[in-house]
């Protein structure tokens, strides 16, 4: 594995994995050992950045029709609550006859995304459930987020392809100190119960030392003015690279990342002499923006379910649906809302309008700013006032 990673005054700073690789490399290697027959301690997974892993197997059980194994969560030098924790995968056939006295082996709730109708999916112990709408992942099933059982899916189906076996398998993910974990994460206000999530867009964690990060983004920024761009195309992270690229069709190779940092993305664009910045992000970060947030970590702000509600309100909405938007989870679930009232368009506008306010309002003026809100369920969502303008021209620079 590439762990180190140069990131601020030659300090190098080690990447880590997340639970979604750990997950994935455990099913891998439980199902390797269930069809080769064969005990293996070390297993490989390429992950969604590209970036190889190589991991040692451990606690390894077999029987007739099953295996189950662990990988020890990494978290590299971003050590969270999860780091050093045992993620387990259990594989077996359908019918096989799975120890009982294995607590870590007995499925709890379904995932049942069947690629192929080959492969079920199933949280075990510790592996929260989600008990309330507008997550990634269906009410009473378990919190394997998207990527992670895609990844998980698609090693254990390859390992069944390459040893020529049709029948179905089932695969229980299981934290043993899940049920511990959980309460210090925000799972509990996310609705979900009894366990941690399993989660990951690109399967590495990478450091997340706030000096680190806005030191590698400053970084970015001077690569971009030394090669002479006057224009800054902007992502939080992953999900917006790839709307982007995917979506809008827009060459990405220039654009710099700025993690939760848009006041230092900013102030820094201003020091610079940059003529526009244009951000294109979830609606999960840029709505928090309409309230002069300028940095969208949520350890310091959520204000986007009370901005949400205050102008569905606003705009007419009963206070009954105003407070069915501020319990909302996410703001996919609010959007959805206000888009069964008849609001969402009213309100992202307005939105909008305030989060070109409070850019404007953070470089006085010095440059054009921009900002484009999408989500994955709902695609493009709205945009401000000065958006479209910039967009274009990193279209023309594509």
């Amino acid at each position: 594995m590439e762990q180190d990673v140069v990131v601020s005054q030659g300090r190098l700073m080690r990447r880590g994995y997340t639970t979604g690789s750990c997950a994935a490399a455990a099913s891998k290697a439980a199902a390797v050992m269930l069809l080769s027959g064969e005990e293996t301690d070390q297993v490989k997974l390429d992950t969604p950045k590209g970036i190889m892993l190589t991991l040692d197997v451990l606690d390894i059980l077999r029987g007739p029709g099953f295996a189950c194994c662990a990988i020890r969560k990494d978290s590299g030098d971003d050590p969270d609550d999860t780091n050093g924790t045992l993620i387990y995968a259990t594989v077996s056939e359908l019918h096989a006859k799975v120890p009982e006295d294995e607590l870590v082996m007995q499925p709890r709730t379904a995932s049942v995304e069947q690629l192929d109708g080959k492969v079920e999916i199933w949280g075990g112990i510790g592996v929260g459930k989600v008990t309330k709408p507008g997550l990634a992942c269906k009410v009473g099933g378990p919190a394997i987020n998207p990527v992670p059982r895609k990844m998980i899916t698609q090693e254990v189906l390859d390992v069944m392809n390459q040893y020529g076996f049709e029948e179905p398998l089932r695969v229980v993910i299981s934290v043993p100190d899940g049920p511990v974990i959980a309460p210090r994460t925000f799972n509990p206000r996310l609705g979900i119960e009894e366990g941690i999530s399993i989660l990951g867009t690109s399967g590495i964690v990478e450091p997340m030392s706030d000096r680190a990060l806005i030191d590698t983004m400053y970084t970015e920024m001077d690569s971009r003015k030394a090669n002479g761009d006057k224009d800054l195309l902007v992502f939080f992270g992953n999900y917006g690279a790839d709307f982007t690229r995917d979506e809008m069709k827009v060459d990405i190779s220039k654009a710099v990342t700025c993690s939760n940092f848009v006041g230092e993305l900013l102030d820094y664009a201003v020091l610079k002499g940059f003529e526009s910045v244009l951000i294109i992000g979830h609606s999960g970060k840029l709505i928090k923006l309409a309230q002069g947030v300028m940095n969208t970590h949520s350890k310091y702000a959520d204000c986007r379910s009370e901005f949400l509600a205050l102008q569905a309100m606003f705009h007419g909405a009963a206070p009954s649906v105003g407070k069915e938007i501020y319990q909302a989870l996410t703001t996919d679930e609010m959007t959805k809302i206000l888009k069964r009232e008849g609001l969402f368009e009213t309100v992202i506008e307005e939105a909008a309008r305030k989060i070109d306010f409070y850019m404007q309002k953070r470089v006085h003026g010095k440059l054009k700013t921009g900002a484009i809100l999408f989500s994955n369920v709902y695609g493009f969502l709205g945009q401000t006032a000065g958006a479209e303008e910039l967009l274009k021209l990193h279209q023309n620079n594509a």
